[in-house]
């Protein structure tokens, strides 16, 4: 039976990851608490922004709230209650079509929301919020 003597020391020829990892896992948990903290501070005007070039698209469909919350759908006023099926109507023949929604800036959020909440019940999957340049 062969004995080792503890005499003979050789180089390690494998590195030890488990503290690389402790350190990255304990990175990681910091900055998943800390990132949503450093979105809710940041204060908005939300109908002013730069102008960007868009893609151009063959076919949007364009949604506009005025300042009096009068809902139109494509240049024709319509309520509310049949935004939903107007919307389901047009996006029957095209499922990737492009919905913009134009709201006045006197235009009320919770007006907004609705309109977007309605959008997203009918099956739009493609929006984007206009606005314009300062």
């Amino acid at each position: 039976m062969a004995i080792h003597s503890s005499s003979q020391h050789t180089a390690m020829s494998e590195i030890n990851v488990t503290p690389l990892v402790d350190v990255m896992l304990v990175l990681l948990m910091i900055f998943i608490v800390t990132a949503p903290l450093l979105t809710q501070s940041i204060k908005v005007n939300l109908p002013k922004t730069e102008s960007i070039t868009s893609v151009a698209t063959a076919r949007t469909l364009q949604i506009t709230l005025d300042a009096q919350g009068v809902v139109f759908l494509d240049e024709q006023a319509t309520s509310p209650e049949h935004l939903e099926s107007g919307l389901r109507e047009r996006l029957a023949g095209n499922a990737d079509l492009v919905t913009h929604i134009h709201a006045d800036a006197d235009t009320r959020y919770a007006q907004v929301a609705k309109v977007l909440a309605i959008a997203q019940k009918a099956g739009v999957t493609k929006l984007s919020m206009v606005t314009v340049a300062e």
